[in-house]
């Protein structure tokens, strides 16, 4: 009985030190094919094929904008609606915002775009059917400046339909840089705080090409370790990576 119970509380733990341990989409249902790859980052995989060699990154082939390491300053506040077009590996994507849906993360995505956080930025985890995630920055300077720059929780007005986006999230007020197109109708994701803040509303075709083999995230899957890209950025996606989509750059349309 008392071993029973201790299996029981080294769950527990493991569940919340993977919860909380990167910004995700929570658990979802498990999939009745192989092609759609679980995603819950609470329980790890039995095996994962990562690669052995730490790859180092790289210096900055030019130097990084003071206004990307400096997330305090990009608190400007948004537009009612606007618009922002991802020049990306495989086409153009339109998403308009509407900043009634989701203020706090409306405002948060508008300053990003506006130092040109998004550029040479990976579609890191994309499960088909499900969502296609991004947000974390090649250069590791970068993603040490924005890691601890979270905004509060906004309540959920609109539901995670098909090309909406969401900001992803490691628990309450956690928000940071990371974020999710939904594939599917993911609106058991509502009740559990997501809050999307705009559509896809041009592009939605390419959303659907970008790149899905490599699936669900380490530990759990074949994808990028989200730990590792935070630390290494770019240099490990390309060296163990090498099919992912990127955004090329990203701008504020009318």
């Amino acid at each position: 009985m008392l071993a029973r119970k201790l299996s029981v509380v080294v769950a527990a733990a493991l569940l919340v030190s993977f919860s909380f341990g990167c910004e995700a989409p929570p658990p979802e249902p498990k999939p009745k094919t192989e092609s759609t790859a679980k995603v819950n980052e609470a329980k790890p995989a039995a095996t994962v094929a990562l690669p052995a060699k730490t790859v180092r990154p790289t210096a900055p082939s030019k130097p990084i904008p003071p206004a990307l390491l400096a997330p305090d300053k990009a608190t400007e506040k948004a537009p009612d609606t606007y618009k922002v077009k991802f020049d990306t590996t495989k086409g153009d994507i339109v998403i308009e915002v509407t900043r009634a849906w989701a203020p706090n993360g409306a405002d948060r995505f508008y300053n990003l775009v506006k130092i040109g956080y998004f550029e040479d930025v990976a579609f890191f985890r994309v499960i088909d059917g499900f969502m296609a995630q991004f947000g974390i920055h090649g250069e590791p300077d970068v993603n040490k400046a924005w890691r601890m720059a979270r905004i509060d929780d906004d309540p959920v007005k609109e539901s995670n339909k098909p090309g909406y986006v969401t900001f992803a999230t490691s628990g309450p007020n956690s928000r940071t840089v990371q974020m999710f197109i939904n594939y599917g109708d993911n609106n058991r994701l509502d009740g559990q705080g997501f809050s999307p803040f705009g559509k896809v509303v041009t592009g939605m075709d390419v959303v659907n090409k970008l790149y899905k083999e490599y699936g669900e995230g380490a530990p759990r899957g074949r994808g990028p370790e989200q730990g590792r890209l935070q630390g290494q950025g770019n240099a490990y996606l390309k060296s163990a990576f090498p099919k992912l989509d990127y955004i090329k750059s990203a701008s504020l349309v009318k």
